[in-house]
Protein backbone atom coordinates (compact mmCIF):
# COMPACT_ATOMS: atom_id res chain seq x y z
CA UNK A 1 0.00 0.00 0.00
CA UNK A 2 1.37 3.58 -0.53
CA UNK A 3 -0.08 6.61 0.01
CA UNK A 4 0.08 9.86 -1.71
CA UNK A 5 1.54 13.50 -0.22
CA UNK A 6 2.19 16.56 -1.17
CA UNK A 7 4.95 18.46 0.57
CA UNK A 8 6.76 21.80 -0.21
CA UNK A 9 10.16 21.24 -0.31
CA UNK A 10 13.12 24.59 -0.45
CA UNK A 11 9.87 26.42 -2.24
CA UNK A 12 8.95 23.40 -4.36
CA UNK A 13 5.80 21.52 -4.73
CA UNK A 14 6.00 17.35 -5.11
CA UNK A 15 3.16 15.29 -5.04
CA UNK A 16 5.35 11.43 -4.25
CA UNK A 17 3.83 8.16 -3.34
CA UNK A 18 5.26 6.69 -0.42
CA UNK A 19 5.51 4.18 1.57
CA UNK A 20 3.03 4.10 5.31
CA UNK A 21 6.58 3.45 7.12
CA UNK A 22 8.66 6.03 4.91
CA UNK A 23 11.07 8.48 7.00
CA UNK A 24 11.31 12.29 5.61
CA UNK A 25 15.10 11.71 5.86
CA UNK A 26 14.61 9.11 2.98
CA UNK A 27 12.30 10.81 0.98
CA UNK A 28 14.64 13.84 1.01
CA UNK A 29 17.87 12.05 -0.02
CA UNK A 30 16.82 9.07 -2.04
CA UNK A 31 13.76 10.61 -3.79
CA UNK A 32 14.47 14.70 -4.11
CA UNK A 33 18.87 13.95 -4.03
CA UNK A 34 18.76 16.43 -1.71
CA UNK A 35 22.04 14.89 0.11
CA UNK A 36 22.91 17.86 2.82
CA UNK A 37 20.08 16.27 5.31
CA UNK A 38 22.69 13.87 6.81
CA UNK A 39 21.32 10.40 8.39
CA UNK A 40 23.38 10.44 11.62
CA UNK A 41 22.87 8.12 14.40
CA UNK A 42 19.05 7.04 13.05
CA UNK A 43 17.84 7.22 16.62
CA UNK A 44 17.32 11.54 17.21
CA UNK A 45 20.24 11.81 19.33
CA UNK A 46 22.58 13.49 16.94
CA UNK A 47 20.70 16.43 14.97
CA UNK A 48 22.65 15.52 11.29
CA UNK A 49 19.26 14.83 10.28
CA UNK A 50 17.48 18.34 10.79
CA UNK A 51 15.41 19.83 8.70
CA UNK A 52 12.76 22.89 9.42
CA UNK A 53 8.93 21.60 9.15
CA UNK A 54 6.91 24.54 9.10
CA UNK A 55 9.36 26.62 10.66
CA UNK A 56 9.88 23.74 13.19
CA UNK A 57 12.95 21.61 13.47
CA UNK A 58 12.46 18.05 13.32
CA UNK A 59 15.03 14.89 13.51
CA UNK A 60 13.59 13.45 9.94
CA UNK A 61 15.40 10.16 10.52
CA UNK A 62 12.02 9.57 12.84
CA UNK A 63 9.50 11.63 11.20
CA UNK A 64 7.32 9.81 9.17
CA UNK A 65 7.11 11.12 5.90
CA UNK A 66 3.62 10.80 5.70
CA UNK A 67 3.22 13.18 8.32
CA UNK A 68 4.86 15.81 6.69
CA UNK A 69 1.70 15.70 4.44
CA UNK A 70 0.62 19.58 3.35
CA UNK A 71 3.32 20.67 5.26
CA UNK A 72 6.68 23.30 4.57
CA UNK A 73 9.92 21.34 4.64
CA UNK A 74 13.23 23.94 4.81
CA UNK A 75 16.87 21.59 3.89
CA UNK A 76 19.97 23.45 4.20
CA UNK A 77 20.01 23.18 -0.21
CA UNK A 78 16.92 26.04 0.52
CA UNK A 79 18.80 28.18 3.50
CA UNK A 80 20.92 29.95 0.82
CA UNK A 81 22.55 29.00 -2.34
CA UNK A 82 26.45 29.18 -3.26
CA UNK A 83 26.30 32.54 -4.65
CA UNK A 84 24.14 34.10 -1.88
CA UNK A 85 24.28 32.64 1.24
CA UNK A 86 22.14 33.09 4.26
CA UNK A 87 24.19 35.28 7.16
CA UNK A 88 23.88 32.05 8.81
CA UNK A 89 26.16 30.17 6.68
CA UNK A 90 28.32 32.95 6.11
CA UNK A 91 28.63 33.30 9.59
CA UNK A 92 29.37 29.60 10.09
CA UNK A 93 32.27 30.19 7.66
CA UNK A 94 33.74 33.32 8.43
CA UNK A 95 34.38 32.20 12.24
CA UNK A 96 35.51 28.83 11.39
CA UNK A 97 32.66 27.16 12.96
CA UNK A 98 32.55 24.07 10.59
CA UNK A 99 35.41 21.33 10.58
CA UNK A 100 34.13 18.03 9.28
CA UNK A 101 31.04 19.48 8.09
CA UNK A 102 28.73 16.50 8.87
CA UNK A 103 26.80 18.53 11.48
CA UNK A 104 26.42 21.68 9.83
CA UNK A 105 23.37 21.31 7.81
CA UNK A 106 21.29 20.61 11.08
CA UNK A 107 23.12 23.12 13.26
CA UNK A 108 22.21 25.68 11.07
CA UNK A 109 18.74 25.04 10.69
CA UNK A 110 18.60 24.42 14.36
CA UNK A 111 20.17 27.92 14.33
CA UNK A 112 17.64 29.33 11.72
CA UNK A 113 14.87 28.36 13.78
CA UNK A 114 16.57 29.37 17.05
CA UNK A 115 16.98 33.10 16.00
CA UNK A 116 13.63 33.27 14.00
CA UNK A 117 11.99 32.81 17.43
CA UNK A 118 14.95 34.76 19.59
CA UNK A 119 16.57 37.46 17.35
CA UNK A 120 18.75 38.21 20.20
CA UNK A 121 20.38 35.07 22.57
CA UNK A 122 22.49 34.92 24.78
CA UNK A 123 25.48 32.19 24.64
CA UNK A 124 23.36 30.37 27.03
CA UNK A 125 20.12 30.15 24.84
CA UNK A 126 22.42 29.63 22.13
CA UNK A 127 23.64 26.37 24.11
CA UNK A 128 20.41 24.95 24.79
CA UNK A 129 18.56 25.81 21.49
CA UNK A 130 21.17 23.69 19.79
CA UNK A 131 21.55 21.26 22.30
CA UNK A 132 19.91 18.72 20.08
CA UNK A 133 22.77 18.89 18.06
CA UNK A 134 26.11 17.42 18.26
CA UNK A 135 29.28 18.22 16.88
CA UNK A 136 31.91 15.92 17.86
CA UNK A 137 34.87 18.16 15.97
CA UNK A 138 34.14 21.46 18.13
CA UNK A 139 33.84 22.09 21.56
CA UNK A 140 31.06 24.29 20.45
CA UNK A 141 32.75 28.15 20.93
CA UNK A 142 33.25 29.06 17.65
CA UNK A 143 29.75 27.88 16.86
CA UNK A 144 28.71 29.90 19.35
CA UNK A 145 30.31 32.60 18.55
CA UNK A 146 29.16 32.33 14.68
CA UNK A 147 25.37 32.47 15.20
CA UNK A 148 25.76 35.40 17.34
CA UNK A 149 27.56 36.91 14.49
CA UNK A 150 24.60 35.73 12.40
CA UNK A 151 21.70 37.68 14.80
CA UNK A 152 24.05 40.63 14.28
CA UNK A 153 23.25 40.61 10.97
CA UNK A 154 20.50 39.02 10.00
CA UNK A 155 18.62 41.64 12.76
CA UNK A 156 20.37 44.91 12.79
CA UNK A 157 18.33 47.68 12.87
CA UNK A 158 15.03 45.74 14.07
CA UNK A 159 13.03 46.73 16.89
Amino acid sequence: MTLSVKICVNGDDYQLDIQPNELLVDVLRDRLGLMGTKQGCGTGECGACTVLLDSTPVNSCLYLAARANGQHILTIEGLGQPDNLHPIQQAFIKNAAVQCGFCAPGMQLTAKALLDENPQPTDKEIREGISGNICRCTGYVKIVKAIKEAAGAMYSGRD
